[in-house]
């Protein structure tokens, strides 16, 4: 009988069913991106800069960026479970990447509302 050592980890239908969730909202809005991209009059600064500014965009955009660092979050974080045994490193790393992706977000929001 194998016994498995409970380590706090999130194992489970949860993180799969969010990664996935994330994965198809990904694709919807890429393919809006795409289909608003090639509908633009012209390719210049001002018609992208109004391409983010109308509000509804600008947060789905936002909401893209929110679901890429959730969908790489839980990517990373299993594999650190995966393949990096000493506890104390494997926590070091998971705050790394943790405050970078939460900085990366701050970062999103402030380009996406700074146009």
């Amino acid at each position: 009988m194998v016994k498995r050592i409970v380590v706090g980890a999130h194992y489970g239908l949860r993180d799969w069913m969010g990664q996935r969730a994330t994965a198809i909202f990904m694709v919807i809005y890429t393919v809006l991106f795409a289909l608003n991209a090639l509908m633009l009059p012209e390719m210049s600064h001002e018609a992208w800069s109004g391409m983010f500014k109308g509000g509804f965009f600008g947060f789905l955009t936002f909401l893209f960026f929110l679901a890429l660092f959730y969908h790489a979050w839980i990517g990373v974080r299993d594999i650190f479970m995966d393949y990096i045994k000493p506890t104390g490193i494997r926590l070091a790393l998971h705050v790394v990447v943790l405050f970078l992706l939460v900085g990366y977000a701050g970062w999103a929001a402030q380009i996406l509302w700074r146009l």
